[in-house]
């Protein structure tokens, strides 16, 4: 019984969920109940942070988002992307995306940046930090922000405190926290206009070739109208900003029922197409795009995808944070200038390691407020509406 394997705060709460449903249910001592042990597998990826919180977080976030990706939909319009779609050349994506890379920041002296089929950030100490990215010919999106997203995670790790080598508080606080630090520099920083009104006549310089003269002559309203375009799909890892909340939503509410014994393992799949239907407007057709595509559950990664989400969460109140204390941060950030940045998130998240007692509790001595979802729909609903003209 996983809840009463877990040390300290973590076991507690599981056992108050547990006895709390026992009761409820009128169940005897000898009576299964599951309930609560999902806290404790939620808390070995998020610790600290309370599975009734997540609960609340992400049904504000259903609530808005759901709607919001209809009213995408419902425009029957799509932002022209041929300006980077066609073929483009792996070694000079790669270039690009390695100086974009230490622009903002990554230390090669402490670093490196190489080639793996699924991009991933590994640190075994601050001054050894290797990450990886993957490039596709026919698009240059996957590589570039694959690149930038990874190196939020790297600065992370290369910013932690050594001042505490080797103490547990010099480890980072959670993986929500982490992913936080790997969408503020992907989408907060590598999807606005700021940024790419500083990349944008870089790319051009790399790509001068005769079959990129779409590129060439893309003007920044319409190449940022490119980057940021909305499409439901079945992937969750190709999904875009706006419906990827909702490919975590519909895995924590499945993996939370499996966990608690609302559901059979043999109910997954048409419970997972439903949601799918419900929230995205898809038919999914196969498992295999389906409820098998993800290796979490396979090797018992059970309460991580929530983290993913959490993450998109921090990464606007962080943000948001940050745009309060840097006077004209988008300013220097269209000048590349993005050392502001860097050093702001170094001092008040990086060097803060696991000092605090949870994601949540390091947002409120930054913010003076907990985890706040409605920030991150305005960021969403404001930005998109915009972008789509709803």
């Amino acid at each position: 019984k996983v809840a009463y394997k877990i040390k300290g705060g973590v076991c507690e709460e599981a056992r108050r969920i547990n006895d709390k449903a026992r009761a409820s249910q009128g169940l005897k001592a000898e009576d299964e109940c599951y309930k609560g042990y999902y806290q404790a597998l939620l808390n070995q990826y998020e610790v600290g942070f309370k599975d009734d919180q997540l609960q609340h977080l992400f049904a504000d976030l259903k609530q808005n988002i759901v709607p919001l990706i209809a009213k995408i939909k419902a425009k029957n319009f799509q932002h022209d992307n041929s300006y980077i779609t066609g073929d483009f050349d792996v070694k000079k994506q790669a270039e690009y995306s390695h100086r974009i890379s230490k622009e903002i920041g990554f230390d090669t002296e402490a670093g490196r940046l190489d080639v793996s089929t699924h991009p991933f950030t590994g640190s075994t100490h601050p001054t050894d930090v290797r990450m990886t990215t993957r490039y596709t010919i026919n698009n240059l999106q996957e590589g570039i922000t694959g690149t930038i997203h990874e190196t939020g995670h790297s600065l992370y790790e290369q910013g932690l405190n050594r001042a505490y080598d080797s103490l547990p508080v010099a480890a980072a606080l959670s993986l929500g926290v982490h992913e936080s630090q790997s969408l503020l520099w992907e989408r907060m920083v590598g999807l606005s206009r700021p940024f790419w009104k500083y990349a944008l006549p870089l790319l051009k310089k790399q790509f001068q070739e005769p079959s990129h003269e779409n590129l060439q002559s893309v003007t920044s309203e319409q190449f940022y109208n490119a980057w940021n375009r909305v499409e439901p799909g079945f992937i969750r890892i190709e999904a875009d900003e706006v419906t990827y909340p909702m490919h975590v939503i519909l895995r924590y509410e499945i993996e939370k029922a499996l966990v608690e014994g609302d559901i059979t393992v043999a109910e997954v799949p048409g419970i997972w197409n439903a949601k799918m239907k419900e929230y995205l407007g898809l038919d999914v057709q196969e498992d295999r795009v389906g409820c098998l595509q993800d290796t979490h559950w396979a090797v018992g990664l059970i309460g991580y995808f929530p983290t993913y989400t959490l993450g998109s969460i921090y990464s606007v109140q962080i943000f948001t944070a940050a745009k309060e204390a840097i006077p004209k941060l988008d300013e220097h950030l269209a000048k590349g200038e993005f050392h502001v940045l860097k050093t702001w998130l170094n001092k008040n998240v990086h060097e803060q390691g696991s000092l605090r007692e949870s994601g949540d509790d390091l947002i409120k001595n930054l913010t003076g407020r907990s985890l706040d979802s409605q920030l991150y729909i305005k960021y969403l609903t404001e930005k998109y509406t915009e972008i789509y003209d709803l």
